[in-house]
């Protein structure tokens, strides 16, 4: 059999093993309702939680994305990474310990909506109903992104139609998740995180060897534009790829994996597993793009369809791995595709199910087993939104979507969660404003000033959703005493 069907037979395998996860879930948990949908029972293990996390955030832009970028514009990008792994790291230090707490005292919080309303004893849904929309329109966004990159892998790797191969990768991520919600997700996730991290240590290790045994290598470094290495490029560059940091604090579909740990005594242990495995992702991801430029002898203009396809990863391990191999390996571009748009599904779906059809179609009467099939009815009908996006050519790379998502989030929500973890008296109107504030500054920002500032528009997204909070926060009536004491008795909380 030639290379390219090897390689589709093992994606085939690939993707029934995953789809078999989801029908063991389903088998094993048919009532449970929201919250064992769409946390778990908060039963995961710190292994399954740190991976899950982890791979709900490195979707296929870590394999393909970023190390395009490096490759193409140099060590200038070097600071997205550097900003993530930062970002990444405190939020598991200081943030997870603490919203796992507050959420289970805020009336058992199971969705990121319910959480900011819970924890200031809120009878208003305004802020649900707020939530809800920007994650269905951020999370169509976001889960496109990584729905194009399995068609981009299909059509590169077999010559399948792009748009077919987009169906088929949907349908099987949707498969598991309609059946097994957070728990198949979750453990799908854990296999997955280890395969990503074995094909991007691999590859660029064995790359590595070939460039410097190559009589050609020196000829192939020299050919680097002038620059290429230099770290400190602009103002812009730096502050924008450390910005990338921010948005972990707001990121819905990453920190609800905070609140899914079965016990706060597990939390460190998790901590080291999830800062270290996502260091590594980083380290390789860039490792990649910068043994990738020599590998490859990239030509701006003969090759511009790497870049524009975000081809680098797939064409290094092709080149270096036989069919069997490289099957296995580019397996792992859809494990990063499937972990996050599996994770964004089931958030986009808590926040048409559990935060407006409970609240406000069934006014709270919803059963478990109502909440069982409406759940899953919501991955549908996000997951077809999110592949009307990513089958449109129009829709964007994958960096461009996942830049903008990515954006969105962490400037509406971050501040907003964690002036709640830290200060006790922040209030409800405080945080509708950080929200409301953060989205459309940052949605302004990229519409009308990203290209000209050269500055990502998370930054001044999250910097003015920060200020806009703690000013309404402040010239607001301070929080009720039952808030304050909902808030001690998290900070006290110990299971």
């Amino acid at each position: 059999m030639d290379r390219s069907t090897v390689e589709l037979i093992v994606f085939v395998v690939y993707l029934a093993c995953m789809l078999s996860i989801g029908i063991f879930f389903f088998v094993k948990t048919k009532t449970g309702g929201d919250k064992e949908y769409f946390l778990g029972g908060r039963a995961m293990g710190p292994w399954v939680t740190a991976l899950s996390a982890g791979t709900a955030d490195m979707s296929a832009w870590v394999l393909m994305g970023l190390p395009t970028a490096i490759f193409a514009l140099g060590l200038g990008q070097i600071w997205i990474p550097i900003g993530l792994a930062l970002g990444y790291a405190i939020s598991w230090i200081f943030e997870a310990p603490r919203l796992r707490k507050f959420s289970i005292v805020a009336n058992d919080s199971i969705t990121i909506p319910q959480y900011l309303t819970n924890r200031f004893l809120s009878s208003s849904k305004s802020l649900q109903v707020i939530c809800a929309v920007v994650f269905l329109i951020a999370y169509t966004i976001y889960a496109s992104s990584s729905i194009k990159a399995c068609g981009t892998l299909f059509n590169t790797v077999a010559g399948i139609d792009e748009a077919l191969a987009m169906y088929v990768a949907a349908a099987i991520t949707i498969g598991y998740v309609f059946l097994g919600g957070f728990k198949a997700a979750a453990w799908t996730d854990f296999f997955q995180g280890l395969l990503m991290l074995g094909a991007m240590m691999i590859t660029p290790i064995f790359a590595a060897f070939l460039v410097s045994g190559a009589p050609a290598a020196a000829a192939g470094v020299a050919a680097l534009p002038e620059g290429y290495f230099n770290v400190f490029t602009s103002w812009q560059d730096i502050l924008s790829g450390l910005a990338w940091g921010l948005g972990y604090f707001g990121m819905p579909h990453i920190i609800v994996r905070f609140m899914s740990l079965r016990s706060q005594s597990e939390m460190k242990k998790s901590a080291v597993i999830g800062i270290g495995w996502t260091v590594l992702i980083l380290f390789f991801a860039a490792f990649i793009g910068i043994i990738g430029r020599q590998f490859l002898s990239y030509d701006p203009v003969a090759d511009a369809n790497i870049v524009n396809d975000s081809l680098v990863f797939i064409l290094m391990v092709r080149a270096i791995f036989p069919g069997l191999i490289s099957g296995i390996l580019l397996a792992a571009i859809l494990a990063a595709s499937m972990s996050t748009a599996s994770a964004q599904m089931l958030s986009a779906a808590s926040a048409l199910a559990a935060d407006v059809y409970k609240p406000f179609v069934r006014k709270g009467t919803a059963d478990d087993k109502e909440m069982f099939w409406i759940s899953r009815l919501a991955v549908i009908i996000i997951s077809v939104a999110a592949v009307t996006i990513a089958a449109n050519p129009d829709s964007g790379t994958i960096m461009s979507l996942v830049s903008n998502a990515w954006a969105i989030f962490g400037a509406a929500f971050g501040p907003a969660i964690v002036l709640s973890l830290f200060w006790k008296r922040f209030n409800f109107p405080g945080a509708v404003a950080g929200i409301v504030v953060g989205a459309v500054v940052d949605i302004f920002w990229m519409i009308n000033l990203t290209a000209s500032t050269g500055l990502y528009e998370l930054l001044p997204g999250f910097i003015a959703g920060f200020v806009a909070a703690v000013v309404v926060a402040l010239v607001t009536k301070a929080p009720s005493a039952q808030v304050e004491k909902l808030y001690d008795e998290a900070m006290a909380y110990e299971d």
